[in-house]
């Protein structure tokens, strides 16, 4: 069974940063496209961005410029830079493999909250 832990939200002010990590123990880690999501309480939950297995890098509209995402495939995990942060952008935000639906179960995910 793959595990996925997301961990580095937290509060932060508008406009402020935060980087997100998650670890997934899956074997062939390199050969999954990886991706991040967010979901708010009464909404579906929504991509935000992948990496690719050829390391490239896809952003939804909503956060292009603004989130970088990156990978280190030596210890099997995906990373979201997240700058200029806005209230709107509070969230629980998780990490799967896969870019239109999540290839695994579901990890707790990490809690940002954006706000003065």
């Amino acid at each position: 069974q793959v595990h996925i832990v997301e961990s580095g939200g937290g509060l932060v002010q508008p406009g402020g940063s935060l980087r997100l990590s998650c670890e997934v123990s899956v074997t062939g880690f390199s050969h999954y496209p990886m991706s991040w999501w967010r979901q708010t309480p009464g909404k579906q939950r929504e991509l935000v961005a992948v990496s690719t297995i050829d390391g490239k890098e896809e952003y939804e509209e909503f956060v292009k410029g603004r989130v970088i995402i990156s990978r280190d495939n030596d210890k099997n995990a995906v990373y979201l830079q997240m700058n200029s942060l806005e209230p709107e952008d509070t969230a629980v935000y998780y990490c799967n493999g896969g870019r239109n639906y999540g290839f695994w179960t579901w990890g707790q995910g990490a809690q940002v909250t954006v706000s003065t």
